[in-house]
Formats: structure tokens, C-alpha cells, sequence
């Protein structure tokens, strides 16, 4: 174990207005995520000699002391193979001077911790030479495909999530659910709670004493034994999608594996069905820069299209 000092460092203009456990996640690369919300809730991280939350944003000339953080002898990021790099490159949506969009496959996980050695971000940096100082601009579920914004800068980076607060990002989704839901559009405002269950699995629940999550839902497609619907979110909370629709449209996402309906999954996997249905197709937002429309899609999984092919009306 190698326990190092106390650190005192102040911000400069490149961490200028980023929320707080963002700079502690990428000044102390290597230390679980769950280590660094425990220091900040302990107040054991302090700005300017006074406590903070996670979400605090820190500001130019800010002095943050960063207590003594025992690590494991770091182990070293795994390489991208060749075939993952020109599968990430092709998947790019849109790339400009500020930011990238890509096609995140099911399966990945959008960073490395927690038992994954390599995530789509470190993976990204690797695939471009440029790209060491690129940030998540927000995330997705390592089961969940579809759009994810990667800030090439910190200018992009501070601009896109500005946007985010404001709720001036259009986040849309697809999913198969389980079951024909009968309403063509659903308004569900119901807050969620994060928990653990036994065994320490993170488990999201509907609860007054949660966070506020809005989730407008719209019919797309009614079949047999499923409905195909299109979720947008209002609120962008921890599994927010998968916990409405299973606990209040009452159809929960087919291949869900932790909020699903075990017996609906196993039907479908004769479809072909082995992952969750639950792909992030599109993004738009106003560039504040230029006023102009963005709007990004990203392409359904074959692999999900073709549970599509297979499905009777």
C-alpha cells in the first residue's frame, strides 16, 4: 500500500467550473469511485478550507485540499486491441472541434473501475493519440446502447453539460417492453431512491424521499406480447428509464436482467433477445455558440432490429 500526502491544489482555468467529484475523479485516476464519495461525504475534501458536496462546482483560484488517499499498487490500463479501436472509430456519430458522439455498444462499460479494467473511455483514448485529456460528458448503463457525448475540451466540455443542467438536451431512447402497453403517452413524475440490496448490488427504488425524475413515455409500436416505446428523459437519474417502466407503466424493459421480469426475458431469448432492450437513439440541443440545431441519432442494433423482424403485431 502507498499512502500519500495531503495535497493542497488550486484550480486553473481548465477545471473552472467542473463539479467537484468530476476533478477528484480525474486528479486521482485509479481510486474507486466509491472511495472518493466517502471522502467527500466525511469532509475530508474541502474547498477553501470548508466542506463540499460532490456536485459542488469549483471555480477558478479555488484552493481544494485532497486528504491522504491510500491506493493499491496501480495496475496498469489494459491496451485496446486493433479491432475494438476501428470499431469504436466507425461508430462515431458526429465529431467536431468541442466534441464527439458515438454509438456506445451494450455490454461496455462508458469507464474502467469496479472490477472493469477498461472502459469506452479509456479505450477512446487510446484509439486517438490527442485524446488523454477527452471527459465523459455524461453516461450510460454498461447494458445500454446508443448516443454518448465524449468533450474533446474543456470549453466543450463546460458548454455541454451547462446544457445539461438547463435541460436544454433532448435525450430520447428506445425500448421493447414487456407486455402490450395500451396508452399511446404517459407522463411518469415519481422520484427514485438509490439503495443497496443484500449483497451490496446497487438497487434504484421509487421513494418520496428521493430525487425528482420525469419521464415522458410514447407508444411506438404494439405487438403480441410487447410494445415497442420511445422514453425521454426530463431528468437524467441512475437508472431512471428501467425503474419507471417496471414499477409504474408496470411493463418493465425485456432483458433487464435486475428490474425485469425473469420469466418474459427467457421467452424472448428464442428471438434472439440477449441483452437489454434499451438503446439511446437520439440527442439534440442548440449549440449556444452558433444557435444552431444539432441533432445526432445513432442506429438501432442489428441485433435488436432483428428482435424487431421476428415479432407479430
Amino acid at each position: 500500500m502507498i499512502t500519500q500526502k495531503v495535497q493542497w491544489i488550486t484550480i486553473t482555468q481548465r477545471h473552472d467550473k467542473q463539479r467537484l467529484d468530476n476533478f477528484l475523479l480525474t486528479t486521482l485516476k485509479g481510486v474507486p469511485k466509491s472511495y472518493i464519495y466517502r471522502i467527500i461525504r466525511k469532509g475530508e475534501v474541502r474547498i477553501n478550507k470548508g466542506r463540499a458536496k460532490a456536485h459542488t462546482k469549483l471555480n477558478k483560484n479555488d484552493v481544494v485540499r485532497i486528504p491522504p488517499v491510500k491506493l493499491a499498487e496501480k495496475m496498469p490500463i489494459p491496451n485496446a486491441n486493433e479491432y475494438l479501436k476501428k470499431d469504436l472509430e466507425a461508430a462515431i456519430l458526429f465529431e467536431n472541434n468541442y466534441f464527439i458522439a458515438i454509438n456506445k455498444p451494450a455490454g461496455m462499460a462508458v469507464h474502467g473501475g469496479s472490477g472493469v479494467s477498461l472502459g469506452l473511455i479509456e479505450a477512446v483514448r487510446q484509439m486517438r493519440p490527442e485524446a488523454k485529456e477527452w471527459e465523459l460528458v455524461h453516461r450510460l448503463d454498461k447494458a445500454t446502447s446508443g448516443c454518448l457525448m465524449i468533450a474533446k475540451r474543456r470549453s466543450g466540455l463546460r458548454i455541454l453539460q451547462g446544457l445539461q443542467r438547463e435541460h436544454q438536451i433532448k435525450k430520447t431512447y428506445l425500448a421493447l417492453v414487456d407486455g402490450r402497453w395500451m396508452k399511446q403517452k404517459q407522463t411518469v413524475n415519481a422520484p427514485l431512491q438509490k439503495n443497496q440490496a443484500q449483497g451490496g448490488e446497487r438497487m434504484v427504488r421509487i421513494d418520496a424521499a428521493g430525487k425528482s425524475a420525469k419521464t415522458l413515455f410514447f407508444n411506438v409500436k404494439n405487438y403480441t406480447d410487447a410494445t415497442l416505446i420511445k422514453a425521454q428523459l426530463i431528468t437524467g437519474r441512475t437508472h431512471q428509464i428501467r425503474v419507471h417502466c417496471g414499477s409504474v407503466l408496470k411493463h418493465p424493459i425485456l432483458g433487464d436482467t435486475k428490474y425485469g421480469n425473469q420469466v418474459a426475458n427467457q421467452t424472448f431469448r428464442q428471438y434472439g433477445l440477449k441483452r437489454m432492450f434499451l438503446h439511446a437513439q437520439q440527442l439534440s440541443f442548440k449549440w449556444p455558440e452558433t444557435n444552431q440545431k444539432m441533432i445526432i441519432d445513432a442506429p438501432l442494433d442489428p441485433s435488436l432490429q432483428n428482435v424487431l423482424n421476428q415479432l407479430t403485431d
